[in-house]
């Protein structure tokens, strides 16, 4: 082992720092090829550095663990790490688990990068002992210079040594990324961690070295946060990956609180770290509480997540402006609070926050949940009963006494008892802005945000001068990031795609974010706005028209087809004749409509029109087909009975011709139009509502 020592010796023995250095080794690993016959794992089959997060799990770079060896759709390492029982060096196979970016699936072409995140969990074959590092449970973007630990493993004079370095410092952000300076990273570093050592905890993963210079780049942890989950409601704990290991790692560090051994655990060396930090709960404090959030299920979403933090902190008119990526576990959730200072009101906000836990819908129960609840509330009544006023810790007790009343324990889904889900029209929704550079053929520049029901939008990404054809790649991590912050497992959040009025024909329900993946429309209602919508004029109330879709009913008019003939939009005084129980639809949309085409629309909007169904012409095929057409837009509009149903009744169509079911093809290239007029959009340059 090398130690990188700074200005003076490394670490004086007897130093929390010596011994938070001795805790990132242990934890340290390297990674190779799978050995075959005489094989040491020597340079030759070395790939790169890794760590262990939880029992049995590896974080390391994709671009590390993608150079395995792969076995058909597995993807095999050998992972070798000190025996922490003293007996040398052990080997033990892994299987390649979960990449990130999605999509990543074999080894990096020469000269090609892994784009951000460039993260992978590794899942030991078969189960081992061996010590786990402490992963912050967030990552602060202030960042201040100040210095870092970083370790990984690299060839010496034809030997592989691992090397700690106390001399380097984080120096900001690049994007995602955490830049590292002061001290020089080696080719075989990627994959280790990097750590903060004023609260002892690993705070990044090596992800890239800058040649010939000093520093590199590092991935925040919290990228974590971005793995994708499955579809529906979590069966159990190991159904997510990333719940399964935050949970484990949480539960390991309580462990090895409660049972210590001769050496100095994580905890311990926090301790010695942060007499001064001022936190609201002391790290074994903290490491005791993560421990008994572990053993509950999970939170049902991140929306549902992020509402009970909110309520938490008091925000009952909306959740803010959320950190990105979005918390996902109890832990993220703990991370995210505001009690850096210690004082009486954070500890309530985390006491606040332990109670909703307890009492918030499950995904899922098990024989031990009632147990772990109780077990939660203990820790809860103990600790306020030290440091709180009698009236707070009878509220708590009123909490308590409330989730106790709860009879549907052993549902899949338990019914919330603080609101944790917004009531009806109170969801949140995605808005992506495509707006065409008119000097610039198929180039957008784009923006999107999360969108409240007050009208409030939180801004998740945005791009300027992006080309059609790489549009899909651009917005990919920002939608994945927006509809992970407002989804629940069985209501995918609405995705509304605002366009100029001479785009709205561009199919963005048909794009699909990974490829060969299910396209948007499939996965989610989509619906269309314009960004440039024609004023209603004074003698039209679309108030009014909204108002009574939305209660009363709705019935379809063909505006703009004559037995399958193209024939104008009538003239606004006819239109605003029609009952307001009327949807437009238009059957003779272009992609990009002619003049006509274009005033026809315009004189909809003017007249106060806010739901219609496009379609959007193929180009090809006989026009015919329009009767059909007819009959069942408008069987499917009365079924809905509300335009609020719409969306989802539209998504189902789209479902259905993505499992190729005959009778929902008339619904292909149809379009909703759906611009709620009590929630105009916050137009160009002003998406800006962001942490």
């Amino acid at each position: 082992m090398t130690y990188e020592e700074g200005d003076s010796a490394f670490y004086a023995p007897d130093e929390p720092l010596a011994a938070l250095a001795s805790l990132v080794t242990a934890a340290t690993v390297r990674i190779h090829r799978p050995a075959h016959g005489y094989d040491h794992h020597g340079p030759d089959s070395f790939l790169g550095s890794g760590f262990f997060v939880a029992p049995n799990w590896v974080l390391t770079c994709a671009h590390v663990a993608l150079t395995g060896e792969r076995q058909g759709e597995v993807c095999q390492v050998d992972v070798v790490f000190a025996d922490p029982g003293g007996g040398g060096v052990r080997s033990v196979s892994g299987t390649l688990t979960a990449v990130l970016p999605e999509g990543e699936s074999g080894p990096p072409a020469p000269g090609r990068r892994v784009p951000p995140p460039d993260l992978a969990l590794i899942r030991l074959d078969s189960p081992t002992e061996h010590p786990c590092a402490y992963l912050a449970e967030r990552v602060s973007k202030r960042f201040d210079g100040g210095k870092v630990i970083w370790a990984g493993w690299t060839e010496v004079d034809g030997e592989l040594e691992l090397v700690v370095s106390a001399r380097g410092h984080d120096l900001g952000m690049v994007g995602s990324q955490i830049r590292l300076g002061d001290d020089v990273l080696t080719e075989g570093m990627s994959g280790g961690p990097v750590v903060d050592p004023r609260r002892g905890q690993v705070i990044g993963v090596i992800k890239s070295r800058t040649v010939g210079g000093s520093g590199g780049t590092a991935v925040g942890t919290e990228a974590l946060r971005t793995l994708p989950g499955p579809p529906g409601l979590l069966r159990d704990e190991a159904h997510d990956t990333y719940q399964a290991v935050c949970h484990a790692h949480d539960r390991y560090h309580r462990d090895r609180h409660h049972h210590p051994g001769p050496e100095d655990s994580w905890t311990d060396v926090q301790t010695r770290l942060e007499k001064s930090a001022g936190r609201v709960l002391g790290p074994a404090q903290r490491a005791e509480l993560l421990g008994l959030l572990a053993e509950l299920p999970p939170p049902v979403s991140t929306a549902g997540l992020l509402d009970l933090i909110g309520r938490a902190e008091g925000r009952r008119g909306g959740r803010g402006p959320q950190p990105v990526p979005a918390p996902r576990s109890w832990r993220d959730g703990l991370g995210e609070l505001r009690e850096t200072h210690g004082g009486p009101a954070d500890l309530e906000l985390v006491l606040r926050y332990c109670m909703s836990a307890v009492a918030a819908e499950r995904p899922y129960t098990t024989q031990d949940t009632p147990r772990a609840e109780d077990e939660l509330w203990q820790w809860v009544r103990e600790l306020a009963r030290d440091r709180l006023t009698r009236s707070f810790r009878g509220e708590l007790r009123q909490l308590w006494a409330e989730s106790r009343e709860r009879t549907d324990r052993e549902q899949r889904r338990t019914e919330p008892v603080y609101g944790e889900r917004p009531r009806p029209g109170e969801r949140a929704g995605v808005l992506l802005e495509l707006e065409p550079r008119g000097w610039e053929l198929d180039t957008y520049d784009w923006r999107v945000g999360v969108a409240h029901f007050n009208g409030e939008v939180d801004a998740i990404g945005d791009g300027t001068g992006t080309a059609l054809r790489d549009l899909t790649g651009a917005l990919a991590g920002p939608l994945t990031e927006a509809f992970r912050q407002c989804d629940e497992p069985d209501e995918p959040a609405v995705l509304q795609v605002a366009l100029a009025q001479a785009e709205l024909g561009l199919d963005v329900e048909r794009w699909s974010l990974v490829p060969g993946g299910p396209p948007l429309g499939v996965q989610r209602p989509v619906v269309v706005r314009c960004l440039d919508p024609e004023a209603p004029d004074g003698g039209t109330d679309e108030q009014a028209r909204w108002d009574h879709l939305h209660t009363v009913g709705m019935r379809t008019e063909d505006v703009d087809c004559q037995d399958g003939d193209w024939v104008p939009v009538e003239v606004e005084e006819r239109l605003r004749s029609l009952s307001h129980e009327t949807v437009p639809l238009l059957c003779h949309y272009a992609q990009r409509p002619e003049a006509e085409t274009a005033e026809g629309f315009a004189r909809l909007t003017r007249t106060g029109y806010r739901v219609l169904l496009l379609r959007r012409s193929p180009g090809t095929g006989p026009e015919a087909l329009c009767a059909d057409l007819h009959r069942r837009a408008a069987r499917v509009v009365t079924e809905a009975r509300t335009a609020s149903q719409l969306p989802g009744k539209i998504h189902e169509l789209r479902k259905g011709v993505w499992d190729k079911r005959t009778e929902a093809y008339w619904s292909d290239r149809v379009a909703l139009f759906y611009d709620d007029p009590r929630h105009p959009l916050p137009g160009p340059g002003l998406l800006l509502n962001a942490p």
